[in-house]
């Protein structure tokens, strides 16, 4: 009902929304008298605040064309490499004429599979980290479906899946790759990179960063990981899952919804938001153009969400989040238990921010103690000062601080030879 009730909503807004545009360009047209007065600009820009809250954010574009590579402008395209039902492996692929003329100058570039969170959000939101790894970096970036979309025809989509696709993905771009969680699936990476150190897997990645990532969720617990923790499985299961409606090709599937998920993120930091908006109003009457693109860019990436199976939203919760099954040594996948201890030769990299307020301190980390065979001489934990959850793989930190810290760590276990090891799990 929820989910009918919000699309009811939607559509008992759009005359309101319309005219609100329309109002909008009334107040700044050229052939109004008044267009310049304050009245106006504060008329028109509380228009456009209201047109903005109120109109459905569809997926953003990638918008990365090109790279820069020792001052050289190198063109770049977005293609499939490889499409299942619930997720589209794409490959930012470098023009290879430019290619070959700098790899001829300084040798392959590491290929990094970046692996998006399927948390609410699309992996757009990861363009910035996309667009600092290209100058060095051949990168491949899982591109999370929107559950509603997908039909009932295509079967379940849960955690064990979602490893499943990690593993495929890790295998369809061959050895020697380095895969990079960000956030939420950290604990499948660390689970599928397990399940391949045990069978020797020739593709097995060269190395695994994760950053901000609820490996241990216990640990330096925030306001989301005590809210699983205090509330019971089935109160996530009796108000967190609604029905997609009709026109949606995934009609009748039982989704997590998206605009339940953002209605979350934005509770956490309410006055945040609304200074944000206010400062927006103020910025459109002060004819502030910049500043108001730079808000309008931040919300349309922000507000624009996707669903998320119940059976996925489900098994995280009472997983990672209440019965920490990966740290406990107890997670399953198809029948078998997963075994970090079982990763000798996979270099490890753990990232995490001094004020992230959705993974604590130490949450990440984790991943160190439970790889109990991975060499010192291949692990890496990095806190960085100053940066929140969302400053561990967008923003200046990121490009000047984490992302040169970690171009590092990759170029130092790639292509190197695996160290000889007893398989451990055994």
């Amino acid at each position: 009902m929820l989910y009918s009730a919000f699309e009811f909503g939607y559509a008992a807004m759009t005359p309101a929304r319309l005219a609100a545009g329309m109002g909008a360009k009334f107040w700044r047209s050229p052939a109004n008298p008044l267009a310049d007065t304050w009245v106006a600009r504060a008329s028109a820009a509380a228009l456009d605040v209201f047109e903005n809250a109120t109109r459905r954010y569809p997926k953003p574009q990638w918008g990365l064309d090109a790279t820069l590579i020792d001052g050289r402008t190198v063109p770049v395209a977005v293609e499939v490499a490889q499409s299942k039902s619930f997720c589209d492996l794409l490959h930012f692929r470098r023009d290879e004429r430019a290619m070959r003329e700098i790899r001829a100058l300084r040798g392959d570039d590491p290929a990094v599979l970046l692996i998006a969170p399927l948390s609410g959000h699309y992996a757009t939101l990861l363009r910035g980290t996309v667009e600092a790894m290209l100058p060095d970096h051949d990168v491949y970036i899982t591109d999370w479906a929107n559950a509603r979309n997908v039909p009932l025809s295509a079967g379940r989509f849960d955690l064990n899946d979602y490893v499943d696709y990690l593993i495929e993905f890790l295998r369809h771009i061959g050895p020697n790759t380095h895969a990079i969680a960000v956030c939420q699936p950290g604990p499948a990476l660390l689970a599928a990179a397990a399940i391949m150190a045990e069978d020797m897997d020739p593709c097995r990645p060269a190395s695994i960063t994760i950053m901000g990532s609820p490996i241990d969720a216990r640990r330096s617990p925030t306001v989301p990981n005590l809210l699983a923790q205090e509330r019971k499985y089935s109160w996530f299961e009796q108000n967190m899952i609604h029905t997609t409606p009709p026109p949606y090709p995934g009609a009748i599937r039982r989704v997590y919804p998206g605009f339940v998920q953002l209605y979350s993120f934005l509770s956490m930091n309410h006055d945040r938001h609304l200074n944000a908006h206010y400062d927006y109003f103020a910025h459109l009457v002060a004819g502030d153009g910049d500043s108001a693109e730079k808000h309008r860019k931040f919300y349309d990436e922000y507000l624009s969400v996707l669903d998320l199976t119940e059976e996925f939203y489900l098994q995280t919760i009472r997983e990672v989040f209440q019965e920490f099954a990966l740290a406990e040594g107890k997670f399953m996948h198809r029948g078998r238990r997963v075994k970090p201890e079982a990763i000798c030769d996979i270099a490890l990299m753990t990232v995490e921010g001094e004020n992230d307020d959705i993974s604590g301190i130490g949450q990440t980390q984790a991943a160190h103690d439970l790889c109990v065979n991975i060499p010192e001489s291949m692990k890496i934990d990095h806190i960085q000062p100053g940066v929140g959850h969302y400053g561990v793989f967008n923003g200046s930190r990121w490009r000047n601080e984490i992302k040169p810290r970690m171009a590092k760590f990759i170029r130092a276990h790639n292509g190197a030879a695996r160290p000889r090891f007893a398989r451990a799990a055994e």
